[in-house]
């Protein structure tokens, strides 16, 4: 059970403001905003490179804390700036020749796509969508009958960006594997909200990004890599963090997902993002995961009950993203005339899932993410609102 008055008590910016937007950017908790601050400050008093020596143990101990959330060994993950950058770092990592294919999933977000699409072009490699099913996830059998020796890889998207249906992630990398393909996940909507364990989920790859559930500052995102794997890849950048100069014509890679870092990066973002981890853990994944749950069910219910209003989420398993469109009135419109109530909400647009919405006929819809400091007051007072919308 959570202290619903400790993490509000936490949570400043959650006093006489409904927010629901930790799809978009969370807001973080206390110990997040202190651990990123104090930082900045330390570097202001003595310079950047003596401040982060002083927090090497800190520094290593954040990979620790994700390995710890996703059961993956510290070796096997790299910290980066969002989670774009570390799926794009794996994506052009993963050799291609005329002729590859490149499946992607009928969820797919935007950025994944565009450089799936990238890559096509640049290497001769196809790219083709996976269909979903009836009810808008992934479709097992069509993934199955699509498989041959030349996928040499599989994008696919936990939780979509724009709805909240949960993708079946598992059975789809088995499938995958028969083949011998590589799966790559999509978690940047997961990842603080769902349970994610690497072993068993089996993935190759995986990618997150620190602002969203976990609660972390933005300019913090994380890559697994399984351990193995990592050895055989030459990530497309590199730089003296993710390689070692070793001969006027040579250099040696990080013997792990290191070699998917980069040297610079913000100390401060980092040990914000281990902190978010480190209060998730504390709190107890479990508890945070059934109360997001919770709270989604209960706004998809309320909403579901407004004349004029349309949840639009699919799937069979939900997550805690609820979307939704309003009779006579754009998405923007919507956001904009609750958060002049001081309610949070954001649009997801067309271009952000495009297969998925062109299929459904939609330019956008409103999206609405609670989290579990957010009260079943914020909730009604969110649907009373959307209710005088109409």
């Amino acid at each position: 059970m959570l202290d619903m008055a400790g993490l509000r008590a936490d949570t400043p910016g959650c006093e006489n403001h409904v927010f629901l937007d930790s799809a978009g950017s969370s807001l973080p908790p206390r110990a997040v905003v202190d651990a990123t601050i104090a930082h900045l400050r330390r570097e202001a008093e003595i310079g950047g490179y003596r401040a982060a020596n002083e927090r090497i143990d800190d520094l290593y101990a954040v990979k620790t804390a994700i390995g710890e959330l996703i059961n993956a060994d510290p070796a096997a993950l790299a910290l980066s700036d969002s989670a774009s950058r570390s799926w794009s770092d794996f994506f052009y990592s993963v050799p291609l020749a005329p002729g590859d294919r490149i499946l992607i999933s009928g969820a797919e977000y935007g950025s994944n796509a565009i450089a799936a699409l990238q890559r096509s072009r640049q290497t001769g490699a196809v790219v083709e969508a996976i269909p979903s099913d009836s009810s808008g996830q992934l479709d097992l059998d069509a993934l199955s009958a699509m498989m041959d020796e030349r996928v040499k890889l599989v994008s696919l998207v936990h939780v979509p960006t724009n709805g909240g249906l949960v993708n079946p992630v598992a059975e789809a990398t088995r499938i995958a594997h028969r083949s011998g393909a590589l799966v790559l996940l999509d978690a940047c909507q997961s990842a603080g909200q769902l349970p994610l364990d690497v072993a068993a989920l089996n993935v190759d790859a995986l990618s997150a990004t620190g602002r969203k559930w976990l609660r972390g500052p933005r300019g913090t995102g994380f890559l697994y890599v399984r351990p193995e794997l990592a050895l055989s890849l030459e990530p497309g950048r590199l730089d003296q963090h993710s390689a070692e100069w070793t001969a006027p014509d040579d250099y040696v890679l990080s013997p792990d997902a290191g070699r998917f870092e980069f040297w610079e990066y913000s100390v401060a973002a980092r040990l914000g993002l281990g902190a978010a981890v480190r209060y998730l853990l504390d709190l107890g994944p479990a508890a945070v995961y059934a109360a997001i749950a919770e709270r989604a069910e209960y706004l998809r219910k309320a909403l579901s009950e407004i004349p004029g209003v349309d949840v639009r989420d699919r799937g069979i398993q939900h997550a805690g993203i609820v979307s939704f469109t309003l009779d006579g009135l754009e998405p923007v419109r919507v956001r904009d005339r609750l958060a002049a109530e001081s309610i949070t909400v954001t649009v997801s647009h067309r271009s952000s899932t495009l297969l998925d919405m062109s299929a459904r006929e939609l330019n956008s819809v409103v999206r609405a993410s609670p989290h579990c400091f957010v009260s079943f007051e914020d909730l009604d007072r969110f649907a009373g609102a959307v209710r005088a919308l109409g």
